[in-house]
């Protein structure tokens, strides 16, 4: 079984290093395909990945109109049976793709999987964890619905069958913050994700990051998103609404405690 695993990148810096170490140190009974898709660093990226001469890793760089973009056109030079993206500064954790690949082989019905994903730093510290376990609560009680009314799936936890791929997407190019989000909504109406109760992944939370400024306008986006597929639905559409405010009023006190 190949896997392929697209990174977006523009000016990585020091996070490269790890989120590349974490994929090219999986090791399992897979072929590897690491696709990354620069749009033109200037801080030393391309000549590091060109130095790896390594020849697991695909290397194209040039301009792009976005993240979104830039994964579909990884995706699409993609040659793998099973496909995931993880963004430059997140990580996977030991195993996890031996552990992906285990589930696969093994339930050939399983068409996407999803796993825990701990929440790290700047310094790859694990921090607030009672978010994860947050998100967790509504990970293991899966249902569309639910997903409808809030999006509690962590992104770099993420990997599908290129076929449901090639049935649900590709990303929305015109979503600037939760083209993942509309893929899970898609995904989901197709087939229920099979889930995994092991770490696969860490998120990196930073300053510098576009989820890590937590803006009022990604998870107004989200909730446009969920009303595409909500139709009548009015109760899911106040709940999803009522769970936007939570989450922004939320993040707003842990930045005003320090947190």
């Amino acid at each position: 079984m190949k896997i392929s695993i697209v990174t977006p990148c523009l000016n990585p810096g020091r996070f490269l290093a790890p989120a590349m170490r974490s994929i090219l140190d999986q090791a399992g009974p897979f072929d590897l395909e690491w696709i990354v898709m620069d749009a033109g660093s200037t801080d030393g990226t391309l000549e590091r990945l060109r130095a790896l001469d390594d020849p697991r890793v695909i290397l194209s760089s040039g301009p792009d109109s976005g993240q979104a973009q830039a994964i579909n056109n990884g995706l699409a030079k993609a040659r793998g049976d099973v496909l995931a993206w993880l963004n430059a500064d997140d990580c996977y954790a030991p195993g996890a793709l031996t552990e992906v690949v285990d589930i696969f082989q093994r339930e050939p019905r399983s068409r996407w999987i999803i796993g825990r994903c701990r929440i790290i730093d700047a310094a790859g510290r694990e921090i607030r964890r009672r978010i994860t376990r947050y998100k967790e609560r509504g990970l293991f009680r899966f249902t569309h619905r639910r997903l409808l009314r809030e999006n509690f799936i962590s992104q770099p936890a993420v990997f599908w069958r290129r076929e449901l791929w090639q049935q649900a997407g590709p990303l929305d190019e015109a979503l600037d913050y939760t083209m993942d989000y509309d893929l899970w909504l898609r995904m989901s109406r197709i087939v229920p994700p099979r889930l995994c109760d092991r770490v696969l992944a860490e998120f990196r939370l930073h300053p510098t990051s576009k989820s890590g400024r937590v803006r009022r306008e990604q998870f107004d986006e989200q909730y446009r998103v969920a009303r595409r597929y909500l139709g009548d639905d009015v109760a899911s559409r106040l709940i999803h609404r009522l769970n936007v405010e939570k989450i922004v009023w939320s993040y707003r006190l842990m930045r005003c405690l320090g947190r």
